[in-house]
This record gives C-alpha cells, sequence and structure tokens, in this order.
C-alpha cells in the first residue's frame, strides 16, 4: 500500500474544514497508508515587512524539510505550478506507486505561500487553480483528488 504524507502549514480550525477532512482521510485509508502533518505557521505582524515574510517562509521550509522522508517523492502545491486534470494525477500517481520510490509527500503551504527550497525539491509543482484559496480549503481539495486519483485507478464510478 502507497504511504503518502501530506504536509500542511497551519492548523485546521473551521469545523467544516476539519470534518470535511476528515472525511476524506477516512475513505483514503483504503487505498494508501496516510499520515497528515502540521506545522505551526509562523506568526507576522498585521503589516509584516517582506523580510518578515520571508524569515516566516524560511522557518517554515525548514520545517517542512525536516518532515519529508528520505526517498519519498514530493508534490508542491503553489499557484505558479503545473495544472493537471484529475486523470492525468491519477496517471501521475499510478507511475510514483510503481517507481519503487518509499511515498508521496504532497506539501501545501501557509498563506503567504512556500520557500523557494521547497519547490526546489519538489518533483511536481501542482496548481490546483490560477485562482487563489484558502490554505486550509485546499487541504480539503488536495484530500479529494487524492481519493479521486485512486478512484480512477480503480476503475470506479466516483470520477464522472
Amino acid at each position: 500500500m502507497m504511504r503518502v504524507r501530506l504536509i500542511c502549514v497551519g492548523r485546521l480550525k473551521e469545523r467544516f474544514y476539519v470534518e470535511a477532512a476528515e472525511e476524506y482521510v477516512k475513505r483514503l485509508g483504503a487505498y494508501c497508508k496516510l499520515e497528515v502533518v502540521e506545522i505551526p505557521e509562523q506568526r507576522l505582524p498585521r503589516l509584516p515587512s517582506p523580510g518578515d515574510i520571508a524569515g516566516a517562509l524560511e522557518r517554515e521550509g525548514a520545517a517542512i524539510q525536516d518532515r519529508i522522508p528520505s526517498g519519498f517523492t514530493v508534490v508542491a502545491l503553489c499557484v505558479e505550478g503545473q495544472a493537471k486534470s484529475s486523470q492525468e494525477l491519477a496517471d501521475a500517481l499510478g507511475r510514483w506507486a510503481q517507481s519503487g520510490g518509499k511515498g508521496l509527500a504532497l506539501v501545501i503551504g501557509g498563506s503567504y505561500g512556500l520557500h523557494p527550497a521547497v519547490k526546489a525539491a519538489a518533483k511536481l509543482r501542482l496548481s490546483m487553480s490560477p485562482m487563489t484559496f484558502p490554505h486550509h480549503l485546499a487541504r480539503v481539495m488536495v484530500l479529494e483528488q487524492l481519493y479521486r486519483a485512486f478512484q480512477i485507478q480503480a476503475g470506479s464510478s466516483y470520477h464522472k
């Protein structure tokens, strides 16, 4: 069974996000060994300077890199990444599972995104859309797309 680690900056607070994420985590249990890792988002002043933001991203990036297991394929979620259809994601997931790697690490940044070093270490920079979404909603969307990808691979009718 494929190992998947979803590394997220920030904690889910709103109950509706928590419930949605829990539902997909439960569903994914049949298809992969999933672990969700939350990294605290760095606190910034109300009006942070570019230096404040850069420092926070650097600290978050180091914490993210510390939690990526050796041998895992890394996918960084970022707006400037490559857009893929659900079928293309399912195909990529299948290739990664067959490649002999130890697992897949998907990374979702905080309010200011991801440090460039995290993006540089990724095999794929993946964009969910050119639109901007709250990173908490992105977590639910990534979990749903993972579930959809496994459903596509299984040939189920979930993906229409």
